[in-house]
């Protein structure tokens, strides 16, 4: 009787033996050297980039108004005051106004060997939108109204405005990369055929923005933005026939 390992080397040399009459054949593909390797490439990534320009449809404007007093309940009361009157001002000229921030915070004084509570401070901040042109007149209503502070003007796009230059810098942005993919391609005498994938990037969006305080806005404001911004790129994986 044979031992265990002879008979798991003649198993192996039946098993190799019938391989060795079954072998297969592959076949070159197109560019493929004389040896039979397969050089050629069957796809090719590239990537896309557009950027959009449209003029803002919407201005949006950031207002503070601001108290100090010295204890916490004056400084809140008085900036209440001043909120409460601001925020009718701007809602009789037709704006729907938000509150986006509200500070009430100790003061002090800095400049001994110990800091001293020099009284408190009451902030509040209120946000509301409106047309570019409109966007001065709007300013001169809330500062004329107890605004202490403007603390930004910002010319945007509406979201459906943005959505539709979105679609255009995305649209811009496959055919850039397509013409990467045919110069790439066309160096290797190839041709593109058609998407095998494609990822879209993150979209970049540029606003607008001006800065200024309550002051450098009394005697009557008007701006003149430039133009928004939308960018889009794509990364598509391609055929080569």
């Amino acid at each position: 009787m044979a031992s265990k390992p002879f008979t798991a080397l003649l198993v192996a040399a039946v098993v190799l033996l019938a391989g060795c009459s079954g072998a297969t054949t592959t076949t070159p593909a197109a560019g493929a050297g004389a040896n039979g390797a397969d050089s050629a490439t069957n796809s090719v990534t590239a990537s896309g980039t557009a950027t959009v320009t449209a003029s803002p449809d919407t201005a949006v404007i950031t207002v503070a108004v601001e108290a100090t007093a010295e204890n916490a309940s004056a400084a809140r009361s008085q900036v209440a005051a001043d909120a409460n009157a601001l925020r009718e001002a701007l809602a009789d000229a037709g704006y729907e106004v938000h509150t986006v921030d509200y500070q009430l915070s100790p003061q002090y004084d800095h400049s001994g060997d110990t800091r001293e509570r020099t009284g408190f401070r009451a902030y509040h901040v209120f946000q509301f939108e409106t047309t570019p042109d409109d966007a001065g007149h709007a300013v001169d209503v809330a500062v004329d109204n107890g605004a202490s502070a403007v603390q930004s003007v910002r010319f945007t796009l509406s979201d459906e405005k943005r959505a539709e230059l979105r679609s255009e810098a995305l649209a811009a942005a496959v055919g850039d990369a397509r013409d990467e993919a045919e110069t790439v391609a066309g160096a290797a005498n190839r041709s593109v055929g058609t998407e095998l994938s494609m990822q879209v990037g993150s979209a970049d969006y540029s606003a607008y923005e001006v800065r200024l305080t309550a002051d450098a806005a009394s005697g009557g404001t008007s701006f003149e933005p430039g133009p928004v911004t939308v960018s889009a790129s794509v990364t598509v994986t391609y055929e080569l026939e």
